[in-house]
């Protein structure tokens, strides 16, 4: 049987691309008792990069960037999510933005950004819209972004429950001479 790379510690195996094999590591803590379960609490520690959690969280954005502070202007924020760990050290954001194109002040944008902050080091992944694109352009890039902040939550042990939203009918905008009979 020809077994994919991956890793095996009693009798679970965890599939890996191969690249994956040679950045991440994974270190026992020397609580563990071979042949024992291991507790629940158990410490595990993994060693990620930047380029691994783009890749695995925010392959479908339209742009991606690491930064030492967060490019969000805080002005600009319509709504965010945040997560973070118990010591506040790590966080995870999902922010809606709108701002208007700095070489062409015609074009207005609306951007879902995507913040994971390890330390000092922020990994920002932007999924972006006209604000006159189609509504199916902006569904697709929420539902993007919202799919991949659900899953770096999970960086931080964390689940993500969508919650119901009601939409109440828009009127349309009359003319200005129109009646109704």
């Amino acid at each position: 049987m020809n077994v994919p790379p991956g890793l095996s510690y009693a009798g679970l195996c965890c599939f890996l691309p191969s690249y994956a094999l040679i950045s991440m590591t994974i270190n026992l803590t020397p609580d563990f008792k071979l042949g024992a379960d291991p507790d629940w609490d158990s410490p595990l520690n993994f060693t990620l990069t930047p380029e691994l959690i783009a890749h695995a969280l925010m392959e479908t954005a339209s742009a991606v960037h690491t930064g030492w502070a967060s490019c969000i202007d805080e002005e600009a924020i319509l709504s965010q999510r945040t997560a973070m760990d118990e010591t506040g050290e790590k966080s995870i954001r999902l922010i809606e933005q709108e701002f208007v194109d700095e070489q062409d002040n015609t074009a207005a944008w609306h951007d879902w950004a995507l913040e994971v902050r390890v330390g000092s080091v922020f990994i920002l992944a932007h999924w972006q819209t006209r604000l006159d694109a189609p509504t199916v352009e902006w569904e697709w890039s929420a539902s993007a972004a919202e799919r991949a902040f659900e899953r770096a939550c999970v960086l931080l042990g964390r689940r993500v429950r969508r919650g119901l939203i009601v939409e109440e009918p828009v009127r349309p905008e009359l003319p200005p001479h129109a009646s109704r009979h």
